[in-house]
């Protein structure tokens, strides 16, 4: 009697299997390549997991499916003109699907991922860019706003005297045309006040 296949799943295993590769290369264990990056004289050396590289950028895919047979077991990449910080961050991206980087280096991050070859960093830092966007234009368009309304109250207020202007001679302290006060005085009146 055949049984019905069923799914085994799991739903953390993605994230577990990267904090633990995260762990091996920050502790040197497994790695086994380095990759030299230097830009305007700073350089620094990097251990990594080919694997990890190969799945994450076309970049690394290719130079290590072509590399010849070395005789170490470790091999070297060296990368110019990609600064140290960028390739760090690079790093963490591929190993953890996420890092934290200013606003002004979002774009640095985006030339990195094309460098590389890198699609999902590439996308994320494309969506990032389009939200932030969006965000200033929203702030534009909130701005337009205020100032178009300001200039709507400041408008206003010039009519606003000659309304009161108009209500002045309603006042119970200034006596009504017939009551005992001449139009000349009701005249003269409201333009004290003013």
């Amino acid at each position: 009697m055949e049984s019905n296949p069923v799914l085994l799943e799991s739903k953390s295993s993605p994230i577990n299997l990267l904090n633990e590769m995260q762990q091996l290369r920050l502790l040197g264990h497994l790695c086994d390549v380095t990759v030299s990056v230097e830009y305007q004289g700073v350089r620094a050396e990097f251990p990594a997991h080919k694997a990890v590289l190969a799945a994450t950028s076309k970049f690394f895919k290719e130079v290590f499916l072509n590399e010849k047979p070395v005789d170490g077991p470790r091999s070297n990449v060296f990368l110019n003109e990609v600064q140290v910080a960028d390739f760090a961050s690079f790093l963490e991206f591929v190993y953890t699907a996420r890092v934290e980087v200013e606003e002004d280096r979002v774009q640095r991050m985006l030339e990195i991922a094309e460098k590389l070859k890198c699609l999902d960093l590439s996308e994320t830092c494309f969506q990032l860019k389009k939200q932030m966007l969006e965000s200033v234009l929203l702030e534009l368009q909130n701005f337009s706003e205020s100032q178009n309304s300001e200039e709507e109250s400041t408008a206003r207020p010039s009519t606003a005297p000659t309304a009161e202007a108009e209500r002045e001679p309603l006042d119970s302290s200034i006596a009504a045309p017939g009551h005992g006060a001449s139009p000349e005085g009701l005249a003269a009146k409201p333009k004290e006040k003013m």
